[in-house]
């Protein structure tokens, strides 16, 4: 294990002590009662810095807005992506942000925990299950109702409950059941939030690439670690794709590593700006790629969304609504792909 790992390793060991000696031998969520309509400030909590968990919290802040509409939220995260993809929610007034780093920013690290107790939340929200760190803060916050997000085993039954951006709503849900008729209602996409002017500068970006205007297939060829699928697993999907040359335009949106697995062959895109891709994203026909932060990005961009998954379990991280699908690309070939993609432009 590199130093790196051993760093994170005992970072999450410590979590999961303390989250086990003040949450899990703790009562369970406490009851809401008639009051809980008056809430007015909310503690929601998910400290991770990757993209696509940040994204998959947006669903639930969704949900909590329209629970609580006159409530203000704040949020406890790691790192600063959350400052670009909940800069839209104007109910999301304060972020509390872990660094990245902590080993290396202790002082930073611990005031951040600390800060936890300059507000008195009427509510505090542990946003995923298995996160020790998420539970530990909603334990240590100073709010009136705690809920801690456990795994409800009435629920099991519900076929998308393990989903990460739906299973803190299925269970809020469930434990305000007799004070708001929601049990059944849809559950939230993902949202980004895009302003107006940021969909038309993507539509302008994407003119200024293509001499012809024609609808475009996106592709993004790149994914951490084994759900990065080889080049020529790529390049015998792009061979397909391109047939479909004549009547659209095809793109590859680029991973911040600036690395392409079909070797650049296709028109490119590349930017770090989160907000820039998403407005590209929301302009184009369709989106191709594995299960990464890129896939939510365009998922909460609200465009048609194909997930390609061959490692991790869609029931946590597929893409989901409108005509989104997750593939298996263990039990699928490139010709259900190629099909999936014609049924969708």
């Amino acid at each position: 294990m590199n130093p790196k790992g051993n760093i994170n390793y005992l970072r999450r060991k410590i979590n999961r002590f303390f989250s086990k000696l003040f949450v899990d031998n703790s009562p369970s969520d406490l009851e809401f009662n008639q009051n809980i309509i008056q809430v007015k400030k909310i503690l929601i909590s998910r400290p991770n810095h990757r993209l696509g968990n940040n994204l998959l919290l947006t669903p639930l802040i969704k949900e909590v807005i329209d629970i609580f509409p006159n409530a203000e939220i704040h949020l406890f995260l790691m790192g600063n992506v959350g400052d670009l993809v909940f800069e839209n929610y104007k109910d999301v007034t304060k972020i509390i942000k872990l660094p990245r780093k902590p080993f290396k920013n202790l002082l930073d690290y611990y005031a951040c925990w600390l800060s936890i107790f300059n507000h008195n939340y009427d509510l505090a929200i542990n946003a995923n299950r298995v996160s020790s760190s998420g539970k530990l803060a909603v334990k240590l916050s100073r709010s009136r109702y705690k809920f801690f997000n456990v795994i409800n085993k009435e629920l099991s039954k519900i076929k998308d409950y393990s989903h990460n951006a739906k299973n803190p709503i299925y269970n809020l849900r469930y434990k305000l059941k007799n004070q708001i008729d929601r049990v059944n209602d849809t559950i939230p996409k993902l949202d980004i939030k895009l302003r107006d002017y940021e969909v038309r500068n993507g539509e302008k970006l994407l003119k200024s690439m293509f001499r012809e205007e024609k609808p475009i297939i996106s592709i993004f060829t790149f994914a951490t670690g084994d759900k990065c699928f080889s080049k020529d697993w790529w390049r015998q999907l792009y061979s397909e794709i391109k047939n479909l040359e004549d009547n659209y335009n095809i793109l590859e949106i680029l991973p911040a590593e600036n690395v392409s697995q079909i070797d650049y062959v296709a028109k490119t895109y590349y930017s770090r700006d989160i907000r820039e891709i998403a407005s590209v994203m929301c302009n184009v026909k369709i989106f191709i790629g594995a299960d990464s932060g890129m896939m939510h990005l365009a998922n909460s961009s609200n465009v048609t969304t194909i997930g390609l998954f061959n490692v991790t379990e869609t029931e946590f991280y597929g893409v989901y609504g409108d005509k989104n699908i997750n593939i298996n690309t263990n039990n699928n070939d490139i010709n259900f792909i190629i099909n999936s993609i014609k049924e969708r432009i």
